[in-house]
């Protein structure tokens, strides 16, 4: 399902428009010298950036750590042709952050669930969760947008469908790459009272809001279900190459042994997390 899968690389890191090149990849050679070579962006908190500031760069710095292994980086841009121009590419070897089963990859255990959630201020007490709230009809509401083919997050699907348009704000997930973070704009939005309140995934709108310097509310959006086949919670994977099972082997024998000091580190940087008891399946234990 498109949704499924393109759109879900997106809430990855906010602009994971992985649709390029779907071709298998033969198994690359082992990394030169014992390296973990990872494809990053550089601009993307708290995903990842050049400074090694993201959670992903500290997962990556936790997991070369218990393989014994140096860890490097391939710095490309999560837009369209990540995978083609990386992974694919063999520039490096693992993502740190794709949807469970994403179909590009070869992907690992889940390591966390998120959700998108509304982001609003505090001093405006609006304690909205409901994507069947009446509120949300009038209040000025921001989202983030892909491009014109449709292909747009789950929240700006399901105000389409309840009718709700011409109170939406679309706030570009690619913006300007100049500037720091061009996805948190949307919810700089919200912090300089542009618009009420924003529906923004997980990771991200946890992070900008607990660094705001105006206090802001984060809550899981409820009723998603009632709009599928848009999914709104989506169980993350690291992904290696189509056929690199021993370094798959390798990160979910990580995974299994440091979900706790994983859910801490996420924890830390303000992602909700739906539930840390994920399957390799993206399910519930």
């Amino acid at each position: 399902m498109r949704l499924s899968s393109d759109w879900a690389a997106l809430t990855v890191a906010l602009a994971l428009a992985l649709a390029g090149s779907i071709g298998i990849a033969s198994p690359a050679s082992a990394a030169p010298n014992g390296e973990l070579r990872v494809c990053a962006d550089p601009n993307n908190l708290p995903f990842s950036n050049n400074t090694d500031a993201g959670f992903e760069n500290k997962l990556a710095s936790m997991v070369a750590e218990a393989l014994g292994r140096s860890l490097s980086y391939t710095w490309w841009a999560q837009r369209r042709g990540f995978v083609r121009n990386t992974l694919k590419a063999d520039k490096c070897d693992v993502v740190m952050g794709v949807p469970a089963g994403y179909e590009l990859v070869e992907t690992t255990k889940p390591y966390y669930r998120s959700t998108y959630v509304f982001v609003s201020r505090q001093d405006e007490h609006l304690d909205l969760s409901s994507l069947l709230d009446p509120r949300l009809h009038r209040l000025t509401i921001g989202v983030h947008l892909v491009g014109d083919d449709g292909n747009n997050p789950p929240p700006a699907q399901a105000l389409g469908q309840l009718g709700i348009v011409d109170n939406v704000r679309g706030y570009s997930i690619y913006g300007d790459y100049r500037q720091a973070d061009p996805p948190a704009r949307l919810i700089e939005a919200v912090e300089h009272g542009e618009i009420d309140i924003a529906a923004a995934w997980g990771p991200l709108g946890g992070y900008f809001a607990a660094h705001s310097k105006v206090p802001l509310s984060v809550a899981p959006i409820r009723d998603g279900e009632r709009f599928a086949p848009q999914q709104f919670q989506f169980a993350i994977s690291m992904g290696v190459r189509k056929g690199d099972h021993a370094l798959r082997d390798q990160l979910n024998a990580f995974i299994d042994a440091h979900r706790s000091d994983i859910a801490a580190l996420l924890r830390s940087y303000g992602v909700p997390l739906f539930d840390e008891r994920v399957t390799a399946s993206g399910g519930h234990e």
